[in-house]
């Protein structure tokens, strides 16, 4: 069975421990690469070669964890994806130190200027003038252009009417929204999880669970990038063997039906589609589009 990550335990990079290199370098090594990497480590670092070391069978034993893991095709998947997450953390952390001290410089040049410079009374009246006429002139531009924005919106169509249709009036939108279920049977997922599961799939932009339902069925919303990803996901049952994900499209489009979707599903109006996640999850699943139109329409008008 795969090894799973926990993000309570310490982080271990695998690769390091085998001896390989890490990130995107090592999501590209072969399998017979990561076996050699293992193979080589543990000669030097076999118990039995270390008798005098008390760290020596830990040690052998986390190098031999790190390999189930990276040769196990879904385990590995999961392990890039955290690494991938790690280091996009990493550059946005970066990018917001880099542009905080160059604020705090920007801001010590022109109190050094200020400091420097000691203006007459005329002219630093003059120039106070000077700037409350400069910002009364972008207020008022500010507020013509809000205005012309309320009279577009007023007249354009909502964002509904504006949606590109296709396959028989379904939106692309909503060809990328998933709706997920599983059994609980003493465990389940949570959004954390989830997104870690249909990041091999592509980016998830989003993941809601249903927190109302059946004790005995969990379910969700998650909803990907793209409808290519839609679709890959719903090629897999997703979990544990004695807990497996059903994977099903919000609106499935007609070129991936047949292929992706069991026959009795095919019909998003069926009573078995509807009934995956439990009763009354059209409504819930109706709020949750809902909120997504209101987001966009917000993002749209920012």
């Amino acid at each position: 069975m795969a090894k799973t990550l926990d993000r309570d335990e310490e982080f271990i990079d695998h690769y390091r421990v085998l001896g390989l290199p890490t990130n995107e370098e090592g999501s590209k090594l072969t399998i017979k690469q990561i076996e050699k990497g293992y193979r080589d480590q543990s000669r030097k670092r076999h118990p039995d070669k270390r008798p005098d070391d008390p760290e020596a069978t830990s040690d052998f034993q986390r190098l031999t964890s790190s390999y189930e893991i990276l040769r196990d095709v879904s385990s590995r998947a999961i392990f890039d994806a955290h690494l991938r997450s790690i280091r996009e953390k990493a550059l946005r952390a970066s990018l917001y130190d880099a542009k905080r001290r160059k604020l705090a410089s920007d801001l010590e040049d022109r109190e050094r200027a200020v400091a420097s410079s000691e203006p007459d009374p005329a002219e630093l009246a003059a120039r106070k003038e000077k700037m409350v006429a400069v910002e009364l002139q972008r207020e008022l531009a500010e507020f013509q252009t809000r205005n012309s924005k309320k009279a577009t919106f007023a007249s354009a169509p909502s964002p509904s009417q504006e949606k590109v249709k296709e396959n028989d009036g379904v939106s692309l939108d909503e060809e990328r929204v998933l709706k997920v279920s599983w059994e609980r049977d003493g465990r389940d997922y949570g959004a954390v999880k989830l997104t870690e599961l249909f990041e091999k799939f592509g980016r998830v932009e989003d993941v809601v669970i249903r927190s109302k339902g059946s004790k005995k069925k969990g379910s969700a919303i998650v909803v990907m990038s793209s409808k290519d990803a839609a679709v890959a996901a719903t090629q897999s049952l997703i979990g544990d063997i004695s807990n497996p994900l059903l994977v099903l499209p919000l609106r499935a489009s007609s070129s991936s039906t047949s292929s992706t979707i069991p026959a009795k599903y095919a019909r998003r109006n069926s009573p078995e589609f509807n009934n995956i996640v439990g009763a009354g999850f059209q409504d819930y699943e109706a709020s949750i589009m809902k909120k997504l139109e209101k987001a966009k329409e917000k993002n749209r008008m920012q």
